[in-house]
């Protein structure tokens, strides 16, 4: 053979086993970055998996991985058995973790698919510990009332007029300062919208199984266990008021009927919680 072709045929030879080699050495990186470490396995998106799909849909699009322990989602899964009979509530995105709060039932699917914000109002979204909404039982197209709470607050500063945010309104009357005071606002709560919309609801975390299926056995029904994202929309005044309540104070929700009525609000101070409270006389007297 020609000196000529054995020096190509060397070339190829070393070229084959320096791209293996290397091929070895980035295939192992991973290995060697999470030695070491604590690790544990989850499943991850390895393509885009439409919002609505199947488990056997989610099952061709996953691959197992080992993550450090402090990487790991809350409510992450090993592997899809648990989640038989659900659909995927949103796109899932290839490089993120499988989570169970992912997954609804094909009924809860179909019906926050069906339900439209109409085009007049505004929607907002608010993180609440499952007590203060309803346990996690809401579903798109529930009406809520929106209860408002706040601790007491130092009254000290300028008191806005409410109808000009000015120094000096139009009358040359300068809005009141409170200076050196110690007032403070009582505790209060109070309904600060009426028949807002349930759009959407999201799980932070629920159950574990073990816990779920010992439940069922029982004939009750666990509540998550992280907090949920409620989606509400109602009047830009009334996002307004929620969303600062969020802020500065704390929210609950209540399911209202459509009949439900709305003359007999009045916010509460433990005064008032108080006052109309019978006695025991009352009662023997009725």
């Amino acid at each position: 053979m020609d000196r000529k072709w054995i020096g190509v045929l060397i070339s190829l030879v070393l070229a084959a086993v320096g791209t293996w080699v290397l091929v070895q050495y980035v295939n192992g990186a991973d290995d060697r970055a999470l030695e070491g470490t604590e690790t544990v396995e989850v499943l991850v998106v390895a393509d885009t998996i439409p919002e609505g799909s199947s488990i056997d849909e989610v099952s061709s699009r996953v691959e197992s991985q080992q993550v450090p322990v402090s990487a790991q989602a809350v409510g992450s899964v090993t592997n899809l058995n648990r989640l038989q009979g659900q659909v995927t509530a949103v796109d899932l995105l290839p490089g993120e973790q499988v989570i169970e709060a992912r997954f609804v039932t094909p009924v809860q699917f179909s019906d926050s698919q069906e339900f439209v914000i109409p085009d007049d109002l505004l929607a907002v979204t608010v993180s609440l510990s499952p007590d203060r909404a309803l346990g996690g039982e809401l579903a798109p197209g529930d009406l809520v009332a929106v209860i408002a709470s706040f601790e007491p607050f130092e009254i000290t500063g300028v008191i806005p007029s409410d109808d000009d945010d000015s120094a000096e309104d139009e009358e040359g009357v300068e809005p009141t300062v409170l200076e050196g005071t110690d007032l403070k606002t009582p505790n209060s709560s109070g309904i600060i919208v009426h028949k807002a919309i349930v759009t959407n609801v999201q799980v932070e975390e629920l159950p574990a199984a073990d816990n779920t299926e010992s439940a069922e056995a029982q004939g009750v029904e666990l509540a998550p266990t992280g907090n949920l994202l409620v989606t509400i929309a109602t009047e830009a005044p009334y996002v307004e008021k929620m969303v600062f309540t969020a802020e500065w104070g704390s929210l609950w929700l209540a399911i209202e009927g459509e009949l439900a009525a709305e003359e007999f609000d009045q916010v509460q101070t433990r005064n008032l919680v108080y006052r109309d409270i019978l006695t025991v006389d009352d009662l023997v007297a009725r």
